[in-house]
């Protein structure tokens, strides 16, 4: 099946007809045009070293056809990228509907001279004056512009009525004019905006008249398609003749104006994720290479109807007090199910949460949970975070069971997971730990070169990599190998010295502040203190245990998909692969209780250059199917909630 772009254009022009100027002498004014009509007058950035933000959905309406059969706007999207501009054939502003009309008219010229772009993208033409522009009128309108293979068509709706909400859905307001007597002339005032569609039927960008000009339009439905192919590349990157570098098709809420100039977001907007449903129970059956059979509770054997139960409540939002907040939200599914750009976790209402929220892929093989240890099965963690009053702020166990009977749409679910039983403690656990159970991934290029005994599935530098890390390097000691599997974790729990230095070292001068997602900002420590609350501490396993030995002792990460998850360690205090490993080469930080297996490592910089890449070849290739799955996941809505809930927050993921 080819896969199309769909580039809307919703123009909105002023439209308001020529006249002569207050206290002229009758000579017409002289109209600048606009550069949609000239040339562009600059070079604008390649068609692919840039990216476009996934803005919002494009809404759909009813419409009239050419032939007057009656439609949806969304009959015209998905196949194909569209340009679609609103107007009404009546319009005599030659900066306003003229204007997209000539501009569309550009475009189509060149796309006969382009198939490959051509048989990519459809223009369209919709009057939002449906009282004049009946369907014959519109055909009429279209057919000078009938030639060629490329594809516009000129669309009307059945009444004023009928397009009212397509113009309210695009917040775009049409008026009519009236002349000194209070009399309709014919003449509408609307604003230019133009809206660049994706084959997902989401806005990609929004032009205004100084922006409508073919150049600019054909650069970014070129973009978007080499973004579908994997092409793309951004050009303060990738320096001159380098390979393109793939990413996602649909980069989600994009922050562009942040300070920092190379951070980017690897979250997806709601409206923006697009995913396909996984077999994750024959995933969790036939584990994929390299790693072992799944550990699996005798009074809890895993289902389809407990995972797909599982996976809904983890998405869901109305899990917490407020219904803002799911699991979801510190375990990302696009950025390795934690997240990427807070070094500590936040949950409802901003608030703050002491640590960095730990990935669950793999997860199902832990036998110590959090990092501090405190749990051994992931059917009793599930309510640490749903009773927490940083996290998901539930007052108690029954306020979370009441609630989901109450909702209408986990009517009969747990019933059909669980043999009858209905939402309680036990069922709540079980149903998210199977879901968790599923997150399994490995067949990385370590697994098919180490296990699978492929010479060309890592590089040199990578192999060079494993041998220091089961060997000078020693940090298999603790991220274990076996013979026919590999966890890269011990589960034990080991004091590195960064939480000892973090709570007990606090140096003078400035310290680094995360103030939102990729901006760090320094302040001198003096203000810090003089304004903030006391910072809570955080000795670890002592916390648990209350033996003293036992203080800043924190659980093994494994390392599997470990170059998609930064930051890393219990305090996300370290951004990079390389800031670990130079952590650990110098020994970590020497206290009282620091583990005896923490040592200088002497490592020299092509050292851990090779140790690098070897961490960077531990990602499984089934990390997109996952992420896919988890897309398409359903979002909990307040809609389909007991009436007498009075909260006006509305379910979704993050």
């Amino acid at each position: 099946m080819k896969r199309f772009i769909l580039f809307l254009s919703v123009v909105f022009l002023v439209c308001p007809p020529l006249s002569l100027a207050d206290g002229d002498t009758g000579e017409t004014p002289v109209v600048p045009l606009a550069p949609g009509y000239g040339e562009l007058g600059y070079e604008p950035p390649a068609a692919g070293t840039y990216r476009l933000p996934a803005l919002g959905p494009a809404h759909d309406g009813a419409i009239l056809r050419p032939d007057g059969e009656a439609a949806r706007l969304h009959d015209y999207y998905g196949d194909k990228y569209v340009l679609l501009s609103f107007i009404y054939s009546t319009c005599s502003d030659v900066n306003g509907c003229p204007l997209a009309t000539a501009v569309l008219a550009r475009i189509k010229n060149r796309l006969d001279e382009d198939p490959g772009i051509g048989d990519n993208l459809r223009l369209l033409s919709l009057s939002f004056d449906p009282v004049h522009d009946t369907p014959e009128v519109m055909r009429l309108y279209g057919s000078s512009f009938a030639y060629g293979r490329s594809e516009w068509q000129f669309l009307t709706s059945e009444s004023q009525q009928a397009i009212e909400p397509v113009l309210e859905a695009y917040r775009q307001p049409v008026l009519p004019e009236y002349d000194s007597e209070g009399n309709v002339t014919g003449t509408f005032s609307h604003i230019l905006r133009v809206f660049l569609i994706d084959r997902h039927k989401q806005v990609r960008n929004i032009y205004s008249v100084s922006f409508l000009h073919p150049d600019i339009l054909l650069n970014d439905v070129k973009t978007l398609l080499m973004e579908e192919q994997g092409l793309t590349t951004e050009s303060d990157e990738a320096p001159a003749g380098a390979p393109a570098r793939q990413i996602e098709a649909v980069p989600g809420d994009f922050k562009g104006g942040y300070e920092t100039g190379d951070y980017r977001t690897a979250s997806k907007s709601l409206d923006s994720r697009r995913g396909e449903q996984a077999d994750l129970l024959a995933l969790l059956q036939h584990p994929p290479l390299g790693l072992p059979a799944v550990p699996v509770p005798e009074d809890n054997p895993v289902t389809d109807a407990k995972i797909a139960l599982g996976r809904k409540l983890f998405f869901d939002r109305r899990l917490s007090l407020n219904n803002t907040f799911s699991c979801a939200m510190c375990h990302i599914p696009e950025q390795g199910f934690t997240s990427n750009e807070m070094a500590l976790a936040v949950g409802i209402e901003g608030r703050s949460v002491r640590r960095n929220a730990p990935t669950l892929y793999n997860v199902a093989y832990l036998r110590r949970l959090f990092h501090d240890g405190r749990e051994y099965s992931l059917e009793h963690q599930t309510w640490s975070p749903l009773l927490a009053h940083n996290m998901m702020g539930n007052p108690s166990f029954a306020t979370v069971i009441d609630k989901l009977r109450r909702i209408p749409d986990y009517q009969g679910l747990f019933e059909a997971a669980f043999e009858g039983a209905g939402p309680g403690m036990e069922t709540i656990g079980r149903a998210l730990a199977s879901y968790q159970r599923t997150l399994l991934s490995a067949n990385s290029p370590f697994d098919r070169w180490y296990y699978g005994k492929d010479e060309q599935a890592v590089g040199e530098a990578a192999k060079r990599g494993f041998r220091l890390f089961a060997g000078k390097a020693g940090c298999s000691s603790c991220h274990r190998v076996g013979e026919d599997h590999a966890l890269f974790t011990d589960s034990a729990m080991h004091n590195t010295g960064l939480g000892w230095y973090n709570a007990m070292e606090k140096p003078a001068g400035n310290t680094r502040v995360q103030v939102s997602p990729g901006v760090y900002l320094d302040v001198d420590t003096s203000i810090i203190d003089s304004v903030r609350e006391e910072t809570p501490g955080d000795v670890g396993l002592y916390e648990v245990t209350q033996n003293p030995a036992d203080r800043w002792r924190y659980r093994t990460a494994g390392l599997r998909n470990v170059a998609l998850t930064a930051p890393y360690m219990h305090d996300g205090s370290l951004e990079s692969l390389r800031d670990v490993v130079a952590f650990y080469n110098r020994g970590g930080y020497a206290n009282e209780n620091l583990d005896p297996l923490i040592r200088p490592l002497d490592l020299s910089a092509a050292e851990v250059d090779d140790l690098v890449a070897f961490l960077g070849s531990l990602t499984g290739d089934n990390t997109g199917t996952l992420v896919s799955d988890a897309f398409a996941a359903p979002v909990g809505d307040l809609g389909s909630e007991d009436p007498d809930w009075t909260h006006d927050n509305k379910g979704g993921l993050q």
